[in-house]
């Protein structure tokens, strides 16, 4: 691994968006045991927006085909959570939302030039490798690819609940998905050397798991007073 990041001069880049990306779960973990119950503070939406955005640079600049697709997409429901809180806080003006939404968009088409172009240069540089390395290698990107995909799946079950509810909520399939998501994404990124996106997928694992007790422990405790 030291070797791997001694190569890559970007590794700051790649650190600072870790500490970013992962911490968002924490400040979650931390008002939630605050609550006694889990919950996402709008801190959440801000770091997952800021660390998505910088991993997404720096996806690109190491040519992560995994890592630039994870991040490419994000933003919409990142944009669309900070919406729903805004408008619920009373902060929502009609030229703001055109911003955002304008924002949002801007950010979306620039993600899916960027995504072409990585798996365009990706499937050029493994070209000419030996037939071994290269199956090796999309392997381990179709393993990304799927857990990828599960990640994706719990943002979109998130934001359609949001949408629902018209309110930020987080549904406990959520961190069901996240846990199985993360084992696939991060032994994707390990198999590809891709430390710094590695570690923003499997540090998180134990707020996920946090999250489910909470949830569970608030369940018995209103079924209890239900029954009382």
């Amino acid at each position: 691994m030291d070797e791997a990041l001694a190569q890559d001069p970007y590794s700051w880049l790649g650190a600072v968006a870790t500490v970013i990306f992962c911490s968002r779960f924490y400040l979650q973990w931390y008002y939630s045991e605050r609550k006694g119950q889990s919950v996402v503070p709008v801190g959440f939406w801000y770091l997952s927006t800021c660390g998505s955005i910088l991993f997404l640079i720096y996806g690109f600049i190491i040519q992560s085909t995994v890592g630039v697709l994870s991040h490419a997409f994000n933003i919409i429901i990142y944009g669309r959570n900070l919406i729903h809180i805004w408008r619920e806080q009373g902060k929502l003006s009609p030229a703001m939302s055109r911003l955002v939404h304008g924002l949002i968009g801007l950010v979306v088409l620039t993600s899916m030039g960027i995504l072409a172009y990585t798996w365009f240069q990706e499937f050029e540089d493994t070209r000419n490798l030996a037939p071994k390395e290269r199956n090796a290698i999309w392997l381990w990107i179709a393993l990304g690819v799927t857990g990828q995909g599960l990640f994706a799946c719990r943002f979109i079950v998130q934001w359609l609940v949001t949408e629902a509810r018209r309110k930020s909520v987080m549904p406990v399939v959520f961190w069901y998905i996240s846990i199985f998501a993360a084992i696939l994404k991060g032994g994707s990124h390990i198999g590809l050397a891709e430390w710094w996106f590695a570690i923003s997928v499997i540090v998180p694992m134990p707020v996920y798991l946090r999250n489910l007790v909470l949830i569970h422990q608030d369940k018995d405790k209103n079924s209890h007073a239900a029954g009382a």
